[in-house]
């Protein structure tokens, strides 16, 4: 499969490398306009946000350096707005139905056309974690057993018409948040972003022109595809097998098993997960959207490592690797089983499978586990100050796998998340909450010739009552190391009350006290060698 045409548009290395930077800064601007514009901390602070660019079939040309687990899967986002819409100027969709095109439901993404002298040259596509989209917890990541409890799903649905704004949908969104103000404010941003999308990609048509625009995003495409092509045929053929866990779903015992049967054949490989465990009863099921965008997240990874030339990130790249995940396994979940956790974690464990399968055919490229979760933490109540609803989501870093190069990172960001930490005087600013503690956990990355990153401490008191949800991995066993190396430790949680700590475990609801504190350590990164 081939992931463009026409066969004749052959721009140069210069225009390529040019045309590339100049797309994917369309989208960077798009998200400053997003961060700046945002209204919760989580958008505006934490940076949970991600922009694109795509062709006029769809295909992504362009992405910001936003959140892997966002870009892998808006492409889903964009076919499926396509295909239930048809989207004119000034038109601009909006969804988050996981089985939709969405990943999970505080996910919501905008697609709107772009078109430049009265041609269509693509789309731009925005997506966003609103801290609250309703549910049966505050921050809209309960521990369900079915997606109805876990908040509001849109279906690709015309936010806008013509440039005019449908106020009815905009209420029924915003009525259905225990913030609905917060909500009206990042939609807006989304919205923004847009805007700054379409008109940097005018100046560029009036600057270039429509037609020199669309050849050289083909040709960047063709590019991508080449340059994954290249990197797989440098593999050995031969298929390579790998398996992990998830700890458990907060419902039900027992580990969930994803596995890998990773087929390598000449300029293509196949990821197979149809091994992996059935769906679960909790909310760790990944839909396909989801699984696909951790798979090709995987094989970038070992693209980027074995080049010092870094490639276009684009469906190109994706064009040489099939995915194969029957329906109804953990990692391709169909409704009405409940996904808030397969887009936070499951993504994280899908990737250490394809990692670990990658290490037996690339040895010397692969890094060992990095902390493996995102370390979810869901807040909301109802601020004593103003009397307004509050809700308050974060991720907490945690140490980055050892590698054949050197160690791994502290206390980073890993894999299929790319957020920023919320500033203390921002997080105490917007929410009843004080930040008690953040430090290194020294010593919890796993032994090795490389030692693993290290894990980080983080503690938070609640200054009113509040419920909420801690959805947390890598607690029963930590992250795996490599070439003799040893695993990073597990991360733990706890709760201080009155002097005593309580442990608590992986994923659990939270009822709190004023003056509770929620301590989290978070794990260290495997070691690599011995």
């Amino acid at each position: 499969m081939t992931a463009t045409d026409p066969a004749d548009a052959r721009p140069g290395p210069a225009d390529l490398a040019l045309f590339d930077q100049l797309f994917a800064s369309v989208a960077e601007e798009m998200g400053v306009t997003l961060k700046r514009t945002a209204f919760s901390p989580n958008i505006k602070e934490r940076r949970d946000f991600s922009c694109a660019v795509f062709d006029a079939r769809g295909a992504m040309v362009a992405q910001a350096a936003h959140i892997p687990v966002h870009l892998g899967a808006m492409p889903a986002s964009v076919a499926a707005a396509l295909d239930a819409l048809d989207l004119g100027p000034g038109d601009v969709a909006m969804l988050n139905d996981p089985y939709a095109g969405g990943t999970h439901l505080p996910d919501v993404t905008l697609v709107s056309p772009v078109d430049l002298e009265g041609e269509r040259f693509g789309y731009l596509a925005t997506r966003a974690h609103h801290a609250d989209v309703g549910g049966a917890s505050p921050g809209s990541l309960p521990l369900a057993r079915e997606i109805h409890q876990e908040g509001l799903r849109v279906p690709p649905v015309k936010l806008y018409a013509g440039g005019e704004r449908d106020e009815a949908i905009l209420a029924l969104f915003c009525a259905n948040s225990r913030t609905p103000r917060e909500r009206l404010g990042d939609l807006r941003a989304q919205a923004a972003a847009h805007r700054t999308g379409e008109r940097r990609l005018a100046e560029a048509a009036a600057r270039h022109g429509v037609g020199e625009l669309g050849r050289q995003a083909a040709g960047l495409l063709r590019y991508g595809e080449r340059r994954m092509r290249s990197a797989l045929a440098e593999l050995p053929d031969g298929t390579y097998r790998f398996e992990d866990a998830l700890d458990g779903d907060g419902i039900e015992p027992g580990p969930i098993r994803i596995a890998a049967r990773l087929t390598v054949e000449g300029e293509t490989a196949t990821a197979d997960l149809s091994e992996s465990d059935p769906v679960c009863a909790g909310n760790l099921n990944a839909v396909e959207a989801i699984t696909r965008s951790a798979v090709t997240y995987a094989f970038l990874c070992l693209l980027m490592a074995g080049s010092d030339d870094p490639p276009p990130l684009n469906a190109g790249c994706f064009a040489p690797i099939a995915v194969r995940a029957p329906a109804g396994r953990v990692v391709s979940a169909e409704p009405p089983a409940a996904v808030g956790g397969g887009n936070v974690e499951t993504s994280q464990r899908i990737v250490d499978v394809i990692l670990g399968a990658l290490a037996r055919a690339a040895p010397d490229r692969i890094p060992a586990a990095s902390q493996g979760t995102m370390n979810n933490l869901a807040l909301g109540g109802r601020d004593p100050a103003t009397g307004e609803p509050f809700a308050y989501y974060e991720t907490t870093a945690g140490g980055a796998g050892a590698g054949p190069g050197g160690p791994g990172a502290d206390a980073v960001q890993t894999h299929m998340t790319n957020t920023w930490n919320t500033p203390a005087e921002a997080l105490e600013l917007a929410a009843p909450l004080r930040v008690r503690r953040i430090a290194l956990a020294p010593g919890t990355g796993g032994r090795g010739r490389h030692r693993g990153g290290a894990g980080m401490y983080r503690e938070l008191e609640v200054l009113a009552p509040a419920t909420g949800t801690l959805l947390t991995e890598r607690r029963d066993r930590g992250p795996y190391g490599l070439a003799g190396g040893a695993p990073g430790s597990p991360g733990k949680n706890a709760l201080l009350r009155h002097g005593r700590r309580h442990r608590l475990p992986g994923k659990t609801s939270l009822t709190l006290e004023a003056g509770d504190v929620i301590a989290i350590r978070t794990p260290g990164g495997g070691g690599w060698g011995a």
